[in-house]
């Protein structure tokens, strides 16, 4: 494959006129790139941070075959690849001396990027996480329920809201997140974050979820206080959020868990969330 067959979108509206056929054909396998691009859409091209994103579409016979997109400083985000097309990739990125962290796709798609990425630039590619993609079966609402109630975030939760993003941000082994307070104001403008609340009205845990775009919705993030973890609150939050999905419309509810922590795989798999696919993250360093 050559390198030629991929080509670089700064647009968005280009991409999404590109790739849109596309990425709206496996929903599931592509909630990122569907989701990323909405938020992009809809709150413009610093969403994510202060540099535009990068896009990119693998072309052959006038028909796009897969999809890259980049929202610095985060990682490389690829859709499906073959091994050849990953070597080709990395050929194409590192010819434009474009800069990257790390890497995320489905497993074998990241594997091969990563090795191909070492090849070409000489760069030390280091797993980062090992995520599994769930997709929502019959949902089933584990017990016993704990007491309390969910209740979506309104504007006087923002403080609440952005002081546990940076916390959930840190817990999942990032760092503080600068931006936790316009995140907590994009999910409170749709109503995209639900709390479980105790007894006396105090926020115990919370779970969010994406806005639906090609029927699919990703519940994103799950976080509790490490102090009021194992009392049953993650899930039954999780599956309110869950119940709201499907009472949207949504055709696909899913998530992401990281597959070094049995507790939450096990407690998603008791709501009813079946295995899709796995998936992996590197980080790159010079």
């Amino acid at each position: 494959m050559h390198p030629g067959d991929w080509h670089r979108i700064d647009d968005l509206d280009l991409f999404l006129s590109r790739a849109g056929t596309f990425l709206h054909s496996q929903p599931a396998l592509h909630t990122v790139p569907l989701t990323v691009t909405e938020a992009l859409r809809t709150r413009g091209p610093h969403a994510y941070g202060d540099v535009a994103p990068v896009f990119g579409v693998l072309e052959r016979e006038s028909e796009v075959r897969a999809v890259y997109f980049r929202t610095p400083p985060f990682r490389l985000n690829l859709t499906r690849l073959t091994p050849e097309e990953a070597d080709a990739l990395a050929v194409h990125l590192a010819a434009a001396d474009h800069p990257l962290p790390g890497v995320s796709g489905e497993r074998a798609t990241a594997v091969a990027f990563a090795e191909a990425w070492q090849r070409h630039t000489g760069a030390t590619a280091g797993l980062h996480e090992s995520q599994r993609l769930y997709r929502l079966g019959t949902l089933t609402v584990p017990g016993p329920v704990p007491a309390g109630r969910p209740r979506i975030v309104e504007k006087r939760d923002r403080d609440q809201l952005a002081g546990w993003k940076d916390e959930f941000s840190v817990a999942i082994g990032g760092t503080a997140d600068s931006r936790a307070g316009e995140w907590a104001d994009s999910r409170i403008a749709y109503g995209g974050i639900t709390f479980w609340e105790d007894t006396d009205g105090s926020p115990v845990s919370m779970a969010g979820a994406t806005p639906m775009v090609a029927g699919q919705v990703r519940v994103a993030p799950v976080y509790t206080p490490s102090h009021l973890c194992g009392r049953g609150y993650a899930g039954a939050v999780t599956a309110e959020v869950s119940r709201a999905a499907l009472a949207s419309g949504a055709d696909e509810v899913l998530l992401f868990t990281d597959l070094a922590n049995p507790t939450s795989n096990a407690l998603y798999q008791r709501i009813g969330y079946r295995p899709v696919a796995d998936f992996a993250v590197y980080d790159f360093t010079a």
